[in-house]
Order: structure tokens, then sequence, then C-alpha cells
């Protein structure tokens, strides 16, 4: 069975770029590492995030918990944080404080964890409550801070961020339904195009809530539509690709193909070339 759309979204990069994006009025203060290897080993944290001067403090809402050595968990929208989970970060955290040629050389009293999700794990932190005997506090809309470990912990719930606080994140997701909710993006991303973080952004967004954008296209503004012009036309290039490739896929005759899609042998073959010795 063949994947959709949406499940080959890299939903990852967007994350990193929207996580920079959300600290950008404070980002000389940060150094941000993507998947951050822990080993020559295949383990590897989604994101750390290091200040540059560990006792400056930060005023970003999601950062005022870090210190110094900052290790970020995120899971995608499909996905759920599970208790397996919390230990394999917590386990990330003790190895990259002992993973060190001195003793201490990465003090334990400056880092921190955050899990980022869609969905709030319940029975994560249930067994958080019963086990571990930690606390759990909202601090803001989407918010919690994990007491009572010696490791400050923060969860981030993506879909209960306040979008005037963390527009980027809060829209990493694919079950936004209001066209009016993109309008705000598109004007951002509209003075940003040129930024590798906001074209990795904006890419899964649109692409993962396709359909909302799709049904709105006739009544957008039309600086929305210039500004979307781009992506509207690439999306409906792999939408027509696709269907190509499944009818040959079925037929194996890219003449035929050409007749019942009516298009021309030139536009199937080109569709079809990579799957194909033509």
């Amino acid at each position: 069975m063949k994947k959709s759309t949406k499940d080959i979204i890299q939903w990852h990069p967007a994350f990193f770029a929207s996580l920079q994006i959300e600290f950008e009025k404070e980002a000389e203060k940060l150094n941000f590492e993507s998947e951050h290897l822990l080993s020559k080993k295949p383990m590897q944290m989604d994101a750390l995030i290091i200040k540059l001067e560990g006792n400056e403090s930060l005023q970003k809402n999601i950062g005022q918990i870090f210190r110094k050595y900052n290790i970020i968990e995120y899971k995608s929208p499909n996905d759920h944080l599970t208790i397996n989970d919390f230990y394999k970060v917590y386990g990330y955290c003790c190895f990259y404080q002992s993973d060190t040629n001195v003793v201490c050389e990465i003090p334990p009293e400056e880092l921190t964890i955050t899990f980022v999700c869609n969905h709030f794990p319940r029975k994560m932190i249930q067994h958080l409550k019963n086990f571990r005997g930690l606390s759990i506090a909202g601090i803001e809309p989407g918010i919690y801070y994990i007491t009572g470990d010696a490791f400050p912990i923060q969860l981030l719930i993506i879909n209960e961020l306040n979008p005037n606080e963390n527009r980027w994140l809060q829209s990493l997701r694919n079950d936004i339904t209001k066209i009016e909710d993109f309008e705000p993006l598109f004007k951002e991303y509209e003075n940003n195009k040129s930024s590798t973080l906001y074209q990795s952004a904006i890419d899964v967004i649109t692409r993962a809530n396709w359909n909302t954008i799709k049904e709105a296209k006739k009544d957008m503004c039309e600086a929305l539509k210039e500004l979307m012009a781009e992506e509207f036309q690439e999306h409906e290039e792999q939408v027509t690709n696709q269907i190509i490739r499944n009818a040959y896929e079925s037929l194996h005759d890219i003449n035929k193909v050409a007749r019942i899609l009516k298009l021309s042998v030139e536009q199937v073959e080109k569709a079809v070339a990579p799957n194909n010795s033509i």
C-alpha cells in the first residue's frame, strides 16, 4: 500500500526551523544543533539548544526554563509521547552529561529537558506522578513544568500554545481548518521569503494542511494568491505526476496512459521516467 503525501512529510526539519523562528529575537544568545549525535552509534537527540552565555535568562516563554544545555524531544502530529520516550530522553540527558573527557565538564545542574508534542501524554504523566513522585503544573497555554526531578523538565503541547506568542510552533500541525489561521503565517513569511528557516516551516505547514488551503483558494486575497502561487503550482504538479505514475503502474503502456489522461506522450514519459528505463 502506497503512502500518502502526508505520510512522507518531513516534520522534524520544519520543527527545528520553527524552533529557531520562535527564538529569532534572541538568536544571538543561542546555538542550535539539529539531531545532535550523542556518540558514534546512531543515537541522537532531536535538538540541542546551548545558551552561549549560560547565566543569561531568556524572555521567550518556551525558553524561560532553559539553563546552558537544553535537550529537546519532538513528536510529529501522528506520533505520541510515551513512558519509554521519557526514559529514552532522560537517558540522553545523562549520557550527554557523562560523554566528556573531563568529569563534570557539563555540570548536571546546567541541563534541562523539553518534550514537544501534539497530544497530551496522559499515561506518561500519570506514570511520572505515581512512580517517580513528580508533579505537573500549567504555566501558560501549552506550557507545563514537570517538577520534583533534579533536571528541570517542561512539556509543550503544540495545539495549546498561544498563537500570538508561538505562532510557528503552534501551526506545526495537520489539523488546521480555518484559512484565517494561515494569514498571519503567510504575512510573516512574505517578509522573510529568502530565509531557509521560514521556507522549511511554511512548506510543511501548507502541505500538511493542503485541503484547507485548497478549499479556500477562491476566497484568498490577491496578495495571498500571489504569495502562494508557486506552492499551489508545485503541489498540483506533484499530484498530476503521481496520477500519471499510478496509471502507468497499472497499464504499463505510455501511449495508453497518455490517451486516457489526455496528455502528451512526452509529459507521461517525463513523469514515469524515474520508474521506467525509457
